[in-house]
This record gives C-alpha cells, structure tokens and sequence, in this order.
C-alpha cells in the first residue's frame, strides 16, 4: 500500500485526487485548513495552518511515497519543502498553463517560456517562482503539472458551468422572449479543458509510475461554437442564440474569459494560442479525456444541485443578458 501525502484536498482537485488515491488502496493524508470544503471520507485528515512554524510536525517523520503539491504561495510551498522533500520518494506540483509567456502560438507545448516570476500576487507568477524553488528542492524526483482550465463536478469558478446552467436555465423560462442566450461570436474561437476527474486521475497514475519532468495536463482543443452547441443540448435549449460582437460586448462593459458580469471562455482573438496547447505529452504519459458531453451532463446536474439562478462567480445575471439582449435588437 503506497502512502500519499495531499498538501490539500478539501477543494475540487485535491477532493478528486484523494478520492482517486483511496479508490486504488493508497494510505492517504490529506494536509490543510480545511476552509476549502470536507476531505474525503477515508483520508487521515490533518488540519493544519501551513503558515504556522509546526504545521507539518504530525507528518515529517513519515516516510511518503508520494506528496503532491496543490499551492501556487511560495511561503507554504518551501516551508513544505523543508520540511518533507528529503521524505518522499516523488514530488508532483500542480502547477497551471497560466506560467506561460506566449498566448499567441497554437500548437505550443512544455518547452514554451515563462513569465517572470516578479510579482507573486499574480497566480501564473506565483507558480513559476513555486516550479523554480521546487525544482531546486527535488531535482529528478520532480513532477510538474500544469493543468488548464479544471471543469466538471465542484467547480467553483462557474466558467464552463456557466453555459449548461444558462441554456438549463433559458429553456425553464416557458415563452419566447425569455429563452433566448446571449453568446459571443464564436467563429475562430476556442476551448480547452480537462474534466477534474481524468486530471486527478491521471495525477494519481503519475504518482503510482514516479512520472517525472513537465507535462501540460489538457485536454484536445475545440471550437468554443461546438461547446455551446453541446451545452445546449445536453441543456434541451433549442432557441436560436444571440449572437453580438466583441466590439459591442465590450463597449457595453462584459469581460473576457471570467469573472462579474462575463461571457466565460470568450477571449481576445490574438488570444488564438491559449486554449490550444499541445497534449502529446499528457495523451503519451496515459493521460486520457472523457467525452465532453459526458462532462457537461455530470456538470448539469451539479449545477441544478447548487441551483441554476445562484449568484455566480463567472458570467452574467440573468438579469443582465435579458438587459444585453434587448439592447443589440435596439442597435
């Protein structure tokens, strides 16, 4: 039985890696505040602030096959390190795509540079600085990660939530007027992402066969049109969408990518590489995706859980797009 040591677990990643570890047979700890959410039935939880000068004392004694890595703060990441390195035969950090300097190449892959890693309030520089102390650390007992956008089940972020739940939510309306939804125009855009279930599970395998170097966890590229019509479906929205363009969406205040009053996943158009990186490396090393409708499904029915009409993170009120809907037929 192998031992696994979780720095986290209480929220959508680290709760699928866990589960994925006990699911194998593997003795798992799961280290962290607990703020996050619950840690996985089965998990030895330890609750600890990793700021604090003990934080680690109940588990530096052991012996871990594995430690995987979830922080992007370099203060917690080399306090860990200090602490652990010299107790674990393998070391994974989940880093992010977001370290990388070139949103403009398709195609690129793990060799693509870095940003500079000068202001630690910034999430992808924050990860390069935890990649670079890591590496020094661990040397060839290192894996990094570097996922894109995690979706599915427990996803708080609300971005690729937010198109299944609106369609879901637009096709309760019950008359015309109201079922319509808003999009962007999605001729040469694209998504990219990776269900939370193949990313912890391919992690887990990683740990199991001491996968080593940088590997980008993504999945295939695809037109963003193509999710929304997926979404759509799985959704039984069948109204013809609104369609507005970027100019006018911009000019009437609603934001890229995420975040308040967004159309999620849209992007800037020289923004053409960002969601098409190379996965060769992560298809190579046994990565494997599951079908995007099967995700959107599972996704739904979370979203129904946690109720289609929640303030969200990502997206716009309904309220909002009805107002936004009204205004490009007034144009």
């Amino acid at each position: 039985m192998a031992s696994t040591l979780i720095l986290g677990g209480t929220a959508q990643l680290g709760g699928e890696i866990a589960a994925a570890l006990l699911r194998r047979g593997d003795d798992v700890t799961c280290l962290a505040r607990g703020q996050a959410g619950p840690m996985p039935p089965g998990v030895t939880a330890v609750h600890a602030d990793r700021t604090m000068p003990n934080a680690y004392a109940s588990v530096r004694e052991h012996e871990w096959d594995s430690v995987i890595e979830l922080s992007h703060e370099l203060a917690l990441v080399t306090g860990a390190l200090a602490a652990l390195a010299s107790r674990a035969r393998h070391w994974t950090l989940v880093s992010t795509i977001s370290v990388y300097d070139d949103d403009t190449t398709i195609g690129a892959d793990e060799t693509a540079s870095t940003v500079q890693p000068d202001d630690l309030s910034d999430y992808g520089q924050a990860k390069v600085a935890a990649e670079r102390a890591t590496a020094d650390a661990l040397g060839d007992r290192l894996l990094i990660a570097r996922p894109g956008l995690i979706v599915g089940p427990g996803d708080r972020s609300d971005r690729f939530g937010y198109w299944v739940a609106r369609c879901a939510l637009a096709a309760q309306a019950g008359d015309a007027e109201h079922e319509e939804v808003l999009i962007p125009r999605v001729d040469d855009l694209w998504a990219q992402v990776i269900d939370v279930r193949d990313a912890a599970q391919w992690l887990v395998h990683a740990a199991a066969t001491q996968t080593t170097g940088v590997v980008d966890v993504v999945g295939t590229p695809v037109p963003l049109g193509e999710v929304i019509d997926a979404a759509a479906e799985v959704a039984g929205h069948r109204r013809p969408r609104v369609v507005a363009d970027d100019d006018w969406l911009v000019a009437h205040d609603v934001a890229y990518w995420g975040g308040p009053r967004s159309l999620p996943l849209w992007l800037p158009r020289e923004m053409v590489g960002f969601a098409r990186r190379a996965n060769t490396a992560y298809r190579a090393a046994g990565g494997q995706e599951r079908p995007l409708r099967e995700t959107l499904r599972d996704t739904l029915a979370d979203e129904q859980a946690r109720g289609l009409d929640r303030d969200r993170v990502s997206g716009l009120t309904r309220s909002e797009e009805l107002e936004l809907i009204a205004a490009w037929a007034r144009r």
